[in-house]
């Protein structure tokens, strides 16, 4: 049986597998119970169906796989037992390589999440994705705004 701790790490891990597989919906699914901030000019998006709108638009696909490595690291948990909830800090580096771009890391920044203990265990309620160093993103987000 994991531990709260590992599955909450689990769903940061879920999220980095779905994003570097494009799978568009279950990468979305993830948040279908929360709300998820990006970086202005983005803002706030709910739902499953938006976020898959947005992530879409927003992820250059070479061959039905984005060609990135998301990497989540320096993951710090805090649950609070009485309230069935949490909220986790970590870091995420993208690295990304295509025929035409030489692998390099492209992005770097936070998550702060929040997670709900709900009917089959833990899952998230908000997101805020905030953008720490931005590199060449050409190859992976065809829009004029950064996010990961």
């Amino acid at each position: 049986m994991l531990t709260d701790e590992q599955e909450i790490k689990n769903l940061l891990f879920r999220y980095m597998e779905a994003t570097d597989a494009g799978d568009l919906r279950g990468r979305s699914e993830l948040f279908e119970h929360a709300v998820v901030r990006f970086p202005a000019p983005v803002g706030e998006v709910r739902g499953t169906d938006a976020l898959m709108e947005l992530f879409g638009a927003r992820q250059r696909l070479y061959g039905g796989v984005p060609s990135t490595a998301h990497l989540c690291t320096n993951v710090i948990i805090e649950i609070d037992e009485e309230r069935g909830s949490a909220t986790a800090r970590s870091r995420y580096t993208v690295f990304q390589q295509t025929p035409d771009f030489p692998l390099q890391a492209i992005i770097v920044g936070r998550y702060n999440d929040r997670f709900e203990r709900g009917p089959t265990g833990w899952r998230f309620s908000e997101r805020e994705f905030v953008v720490d160093l931005l590199g060449d993103m050409t190859g992976h987000d065809p829009s004029p705004a950064p996010a990961s």
